[in-house]
């Protein structure tokens, strides 16, 4: 299941052709730049893990710079998303422009959607991500080829770290 998440999140990948266009839009309106990375992409999870320090007042010439970042993101973190976060700050306070993913593991396992039922009716419905059924850190990571509820995990995708 392909995770849906920010601007651009039901288009292909972005190449980094089309990332580093993104940025540059982002520079040019004075927005700082932030790469996060996270193993639990649950959509109320908005806040990730932060890569390195937001990138505050680089000019649109120097977009090399935030794509050094992206790269380097991506390349750490093989096995979990990486997302661009695009920070306004002309309204005074710290408000998100722009998020894209530029980032995601080799296997994608999804969520299964568990339903409760209440009293007088009452139906409730929660989101749980396949990934959460294993410890942080070996979400993407584990060896061996095995399904959790059905999905796959991911298993075969590389070693354990």
């Amino acid at each position: 299941m392909r995770i849906t998440q920010g601007t651009f999140s039901f288009l292909p990948d972005l190449t980094d052709e089309q990332i580093e266009a993104q940025l540059r839009y982002a520079l040019r309106n004075g927005w700082a730049i932030m790469v996060e990375h996270t193993d639990d992409p649950h959509p109320r999870n908005s806040l990730w893990e932060m890569w390195g320090q937001p990138l505050f007042e680089l000019d649109e010439d120097e977009v090399e710079v935030a794509m050094r970042e992206v790269r380097a993101a991506r390349e750490a973190c093989r096995y979990e998303y990486v997302k661009v976060v695009a920070y306004d700050r002309s309204l005074g306070r710290q408000t998100t422009a722009l998020s894209f993913i530029v980032g995601r593991p080799p296997i994608e396992p999804g969520f299964r959607l568990e339903r409760q039922e209440k009293a007088d009716r009452q139906i409730r419905y929660t989101l749980h991500a396949y990934a959460t059924d294993a410890p942080a850190g070996l979400r993407y990571r584990a060896t061996g080829t095995s399904t959790v509820n059905g999905a796959p995990t991911g298993d075969d995708v590389g070693p354990r770290a």
